[in-house]
């Protein structure tokens, strides 16, 4: 019952996810933060099962840090990240998968700009300028296919997500009361907004 936005705009990702954390007929919890940052200039929203994403985020978190302090400090661009959260996914399918969706954002200065990559359980890989994980495409990419143009700004961009999420809590059956929303920029990763703290556990 997850859901995860994703928007690439000029110069950055806006990622954004709903904080529930429940189960059949309960909820644990309201202020889940379900994007992990990855490096200083990317982040990774997942959707799927607690147990999973907890797991699978970390171990690609702890990962890559791993790589960038075995390799003199060298950070993998965004598609790198994406590839290898892709492999892993994989590699995973054969034996025990993860049940996880991804959307995973970031900023290479390198190039100047975000990009943003949806990931699914089967390890499919796309890179996109818009997406969503969970029942929330089936309402909102209309939304972003209508309003998503070349060369948006963050102010549009998060517009876009809020939008979104408006329309989830008017027509979908399931109350998500909170959202996180976090941008991924030159400045690294800042959460923007969010409904219930996440450090308040």
């Amino acid at each position: 019952m997850d859901t995860v936005f994703g928007v690439e705009y000029e110069g950055g990702v806006i990622l954004a996810a709903d904080q529930s954390n429940a189960r059949s007929i309960l909820t644990y919890q309201s202020n889940l933060d379900k994007i992990t940052t990855l490096s200083p200039s990317s982040a990774l929203g997942v959707s799927g099962p607690n147990s999973d994403l907890v797991n699978f985020s970390e171990y690609i978190s702890k990962n890559l840090a791993l790589y960038q302090l075995s390799n003199d400090g060298i950070q993998l661009s965004t598609h790198a990240q994406a590839n290898y959260c892709r492999g892993e996914l994989a590699k995973a399918l054969r034996r025990g998968p993860y049940q996880v969706n991804c959307l995973l954002g970031g900023y290479d200065k390198s190039t100047g700009k975000g990009s943003l990559y949806w990931m699914d359980y089967l390890a499919a890989l796309a890179k996109v300028n818009y997406g969503c994980q969970g029942y929330a495409s089936n309402f909102c990419l209309s939304i972003m296919d209508r309003d998503w143009k070349e060369g948006l700004d963050q102010e549009q961009a998060v517009a876009i997500v809020e939008k979104c999420i408006k329309e989830l809590q008017v027509r979908f059956l399931i109350s998500q009361p909170n959202f996180v929303i976090k941008a991924i920029d030159k400045e690294g990763v800042r959460t923007l907004k969010f409904g219930a703290d996440p450090s308040d556990n």
